[in-house]
């Protein structure tokens, strides 16, 4: 009867994981306060290369060394994971990247479950963009809005739907848009091709041309097309799906202040007045969306 009484005082947590082409990240999330534990977060290099085995025994030691000193009634695992995927039964698809082709067909979820003596059904997949999103409606920027779209700009392009507050993996990437496909201009790479055909010079990427700003001309005209580009990207999308907010994460976001006039000044031009906001989460809003995952009724609170 004691035990009873100690289990039902547990505050309801869960763990987030955050799985990258080279690290796992995870945090424990504490699901009343929707906010990490403090010094919970644990984080540890992978060779996404090696065996399957290598792959799964990295994972599974931070997962347990996450869990370690913090006591719960029942042990819940969401997962940001990077695509192509199966999310539902949890089995990996990934074979023409570099990275984790060693667990190509795997089921995931079953060896996590064996291996760490929890149940399957605790164990939830995300996709990483949609994790992304779903961390912000939980506990970030989004909070609350029910037809939301993130954007994680970086070295490619992640997209994510949240509509009736269940985040999913957009897969725009690859739309077609200008004259090639959308991660062609709105990812690092884009801002690299630009400067270089422009001045003949090499950048290693957009915080160096931030750093340029003031003493270079052309670094504002990049920065101006890219928020253009950005917001010509935005629109049909915005319209079709009557989006409410758009969240932006990701290296590129770190300077926001300096395409965001022209994204909002395109978008206003075309008579449209979405929120456009960045993160508040940064780094902790996939592991903090994963945590989340398993219950749509913790999301729907929020409203």
């Amino acid at each position: 009867m004691k035990e009873d009484s100690i289990t039902t005082k547990l505050k309801p947590v869960a763990l987030g994981v955050d799985i990258g082409g080279s690290h796992i990240t995870t945090g424990i999330v504490d699901i009343e306060e929707k906010k990490l534990v403090e010094g919970s977060i644990k984080r540890a290099f992978i060779d996404s290369n090696g065996t399957a085995e290598s792959i799964l025994v990295g994972w599974c030691k931070v997962i347990q060394d996450s869990f370690s000193g913090h006591e719960t009634a029942e042990k819940t695992i969401g997962i940001a994971m990077p695509g192509p995927f199966n999310y539902e039964k949890g089995i990996s698809l990934i074979k023409d990247q570099d990275k984790f082709r060693a667990l190509y067909g795997v089921n995931i979820k079953t060896e996590l479950a064996l291996r760490l003596n929890v149940p399957s059904e605790n164990i939830h997949f995300i996709n990483d963009a949609a994790g992304f999103l779903q961390g912000e409606v939980f506990a970030g920027a989004a909070k609350g809005n029910a037809s939301v779209m993130g954007l994680t700009l970086g070295t490619g392009l992640g997209s994510a739907f949240c509509l009736d507050y269940k985040a999913t993996d957009a897969a725009l990437w690859n739309s077609e848009f200008l004259n090639g496909i959308a991660e062609d201009y709105l990812s690092t790479g884009w801002f690299v091709k630009r400067y270089q055909q422009l001045t003949n010079k090499t950048l290693s990427g957009v915080k160096e041309l931030v750093e340029l700003i003031d003493t270079d001309h052309i670094a504002t005209r990049i920065f101006m097309e890219f928020g253009n580009n950005l917001a010509k990207f935005l629109i049909p999308i915005i319209q079709k799906y009557k989006i409410e907010v758009v969240i932006f994460g990701g290296n590129i976001t770190q300077a926001f202040s300096e395409f965001s006039p022209e994204l909002i000044a395109t978008l206003k031009g075309n008579q449209i007045n979405t929120a456009i906001k960045i993160s508040e989460l940064k780094e902790n809003a996939a592991l903090i969306g994963a945590a989340s995952c398993g219950d749509l009724s913790l999301l729907k609170n929020n409203a």
